[in-house]
């Protein structure tokens, strides 16, 4: 086997050495054409005549035994052996002159593809050339080995130069440098030029000029001066409109201070001068002041909402709250003012939404007060009505406010969201107002990621829609929410008032309830009917007349169980004594759905009293602190620089039946404090203003704060007075260790409710 393998291995051997003799040899005859045509024509030659010369030499000699035929019979075989190699020949060179014409037009291609791509390789380098970029192609050592005639251009040499040189441009400021995903890396330069510094923009990456050579970095830069300077511009002229919106922050929290202070003492002061005894012109003159004071605050509360909303500077809370609650306190706030206009107002709350809804309680609040008093400011007869319902999409709630006002024609609907717009300005003119109240509740449903619609007809009303997406809370919604709606199946309700929103309002909600209701707005009728069955309930409306609803009552007794009467708070001293033995209870309007079940649930035979709504309506109101027979007041500190307002609050906490001392700084605040502590009588509670001379509140705070964690006496409560609304103001408050802050111009109820608190808590303590 070893034998075998060696053989095969020098045959192979062999084989090898002939071909490449063979190679070289056909090498040898392409590069010796002459040489190669000499030796075939010798060798050719030298077999023919040979061949031809023995032959002949062959039949002539004596000893050949020449016979004619023979040698005929040979000549025509050599004959014609030389006609078929000669016919095979001229077969080859036709086969070779066809290659030959198909080589040729083969060669023609490649010759006119050859050009082509030299001149697409032509343009291509002039393209190359003329680009405005910078191109620059640099070996694994940093060498130049192409560089086109921008970045000569740039670096002012030619290129001859800098092929093969490790030139660098000279760098100025080099930014960050970010890498793609395909190995591309990208920054900015700052390079100085001829023309001064230039913002180059580089993207950098391998590339492969040629097989079995080893990898380049490619370098295209772009000169992004133009873009640079812009970005620039922009972002400074963004830096000046922060800083313009800061400025105007601060300007705006300064005019509402400095505004808020002088209207705490307008209102204030008017507030005392209407409890006093005056004559009716000056009550009218006392109003006047207020009234116009509450309007100067009511534009400066829109104003700042404004520039927040601007600003976006809105935080939005996501707490639980109860929806009917909130609904029907919006009613009772606004119902004075539709009341004192003769104007109803009413709410309806589907019991199909759940009790409690998570959200921001206070900004709906805001958007349907707005909504519901601009109803009321516009509109004369009839009344404004507040329903919600389920929306169209899940978990979205439609809040209605519908009037039967003005309207607003077509096309003014879509104008009055816009920033200090109204309808038209005659309406301007009779109605006032800045135009800002619609913008900022489109504004914030917009925010709540809801929408608020419109739909009027001019002489006949509108009807505000704002759907909110508001998810159930889990809570019931409160004590005074929990309540079980009446089965009123079969029962028959009478609903014995004009044909008003409220009217309306609270026949739906018995319908759902079961009832069978009846609504009349004629007494005399309603009397007819009396007698036709056995009524469940009569509900009669003051506003139909103290004589009818009397006569009416009355004649009630043997056909009803539940004889109710519902008037507004302004009617409750127009009720006769006499009337009242006709009624079995007694019903405050707007209604509560609440009020309302509980009082067609009572047994028959309760007694009625003019003041028993009062258990149902609302909670009594909680004795504030000083007032006489409580216990004594509170030693209060306060920290007002403005004597207006510091007269103020030396009244309202007499009146309260607080013992008030008054500083007009920090500084002596802070003094009277540690006086007080050090003999032994702190104070109860320190009011500070936080805008002070010489030392504000918040330094003051803080520095009593520290005294008290110092030596580790009580704490004493800290209330901030301030005109400051803006949130960074509370935050600063808080931080600095205060308790909670009252806003200017000051609510005398808020006031008395944290003082009697405050003074419940120290008895308790006690």
């Amino acid at each position: 086997m070893p034998r075998v393998a060696g053989m095969t291995g020098t045959i192979g051997v062999g084989v090898v050495s002939i071909f490449r003799i063979k190679v070289r040899l056909r090498h040898f005859a392409r590069h010796h054409p002459w040489l190669n045509f000499a030796i075939r024509s010798f060798v050719m030659f030298s077999a023919a005549f040979g061949g031809a010369y023995g032959f002949i030499q062959g039949s002539t000699s004596q000893n050949s035994g020449y016979d004619p035929h023979a040698f005929a019979l040979g000549a025509s075989l050599l004959f014609a052996i030389a006609c078929v190699a000669l016919a095979a020949l001229s077969m080859r060179m036709r086969f070779m002159a066809k290659r030959m014409r198909a080589l040729a037009l083969h060669n023609d291609a490649l010759v006119d593809r050859n050009w082509e791509l030299k001149e697409a390789e032509e343009r291509a380098r002039n393209l190359f050339e003329a680009q405005g970029d910078l191109i620059v192609i640099r070996s694994a050592d940093g060498a130049i080995s192409f560089v086109n005639d921008a970045y000569c251009t740039l670096a002012r040499q030619p290129r001859e130069a800098l092929v093969g040189s490790r030139f660098e441009l000279e760098i100025l400021q080099q930014g960050e440098v970010a890498n793609e995903s395909n190995g591309t890396s990208i920054h900015d330069q700052q390079i100085l030029t001829a023309t001064g510094p230039r913002w180059i923009a580089w993207r950098e990456g391998l590339v492969r000029t040629d097989a079995g050579h080893p990898a380049e970095l490619q370098c295209v830069g772009r000169d992004v001066t133009d873009r640079t300077e812009t970005e620039r511009a922009l972002g400074e002229a963004r830096d000046l409109a922060d800083a313009a919106n800061r400025a105007k922050s601060r300007f705006l929290a300064m005019a509402s201070h400095e505004i808020r202070t002088p209207l705490n003492g307008i209102l204030g002061m008017s507030g005392l001068l209407l409890d006093t005894a005056l004559t009716p012109e000056q009550t009218t003159y006392a109003k006047a002041v207020k009234t116009s004071g509450d309007a100067l605050l009511s534009l400066i509360e829109e104003l700042l909402d404004y520039s927040k909303i601007e600003a976006g500077k809105i935080d939005l809370e996501h707490r639980p709250f109860a929806l009917a609650a909130l609904i029907e306190d919006i009613t009772e706030l606004l119902a004075p003012r539709a009341q004192a206009r003769d104007l109803e107002i009413a709410a309806y709350v589907d019991e199909r939404l759940p009790l409690q809804v998570i959200g921001d309680a206070a900004r709906l609040r805001q958007v349907l007060l707005n909504l519901a008093g601009n109803a009321i400011k516009f509109t004369s007869t009839g009344g404004v009505a507040l329903i919600v319902e389920p929306g169209a999409a899940p978990n979205e709630i439609s809040f209605l406010v519908r009037d039967t006002g003005i309207g607003i024609a077509p096309e003014a609907q879509q104008r009055i969201f816009r920033e200090f717009e109204q309808a038209d300005e005659a309406t301007a003119r009779n109605y006032g107002g800045t135009g800002l109240g619609l913008s900022i509740s489109e504004r914030i449903v917009r925010r709540m990621k809801g929408r608020i619609t419109l739909t009027s007809e001019p002489g006949v009303g509108s009807t505000f829609e704002v759907a909110i997406p508001l998810a159930a809370g889990d809570g019931d919604g409160g004590e005074h929410q929990r309540f079980d709606a009446p089965d009123l199946t079969g029962q028959s309700v009478m609903l014995v008032a004009p044909q008003s929103i409220e009217a309306s309002l609270t026949a739906r909600r018995l319908a759902r309830w079961g009832a069978q209701t009846c609504t009349v707005s004629d007494p005399a009728v309603a009397q007819a009917l009396l007698a036709e069955r056995a009524w469940h309930a009569i509900l009669i409306d003051r506003a139909l007349g103290p004589a009818e609803v009397e006569r009416l009552a009355q004649a009630a007794i043997p056909h009803a169980v539940q004889r109710i009467v519902m008037f507004t708070p302004m009617m409750r001293h127009e009720l006769q004594p006499a009337a009242a033995t006709a009624f079995t209870g007694y019903l405050v309007k707007p209604l509560r759905a609440a009020s309302l079940a509980a009082r067609l649930t009572l047994p028959a035979d309760t007694a009625p009293s003019l003041m028993a709504d009062d258990l149902v309506e609302q909670a009594p109101p909680k004795p504030l602190a000083g007032t006489p027979g409580l216990s004594p007041g509170l030693s209060i500190l306060v920290a007002e620089d403005n004597e207006i307002n510091a007269l103020l609050m030396r009244s309202l906490l007499a009146r309260l039946g607080h013992h008030a001392v008054i500083t007009t700084n920090g500084a002596e605040a802070l003094e009277s404090w540690l006086a007080s502590d050090s003999a032994g009588t702190p104070y109860d509670l320190v009011l500070m203003d936080i805008q002070m001379p010489k030392l504000d509140g918040i330094e003051t705070a803080k520095r009593i704060r520290a005294r008290e964690a110092g030596q580790k006496v009580r704490r004493t409560p800290i209330l901030a007075l301030t005109a400051n609304t803006l949130v960074e103001d509370r935050y600063a408050c808080f931080e600095a260790g205060m308790d909670g802050f009252l806003v200017k111009p000051l609510d005398r109820d808020k006031l008395a409710e944290a003082l009697a608190g405050l003074a419940a808590s120290r008895n308790v303590a006690a």
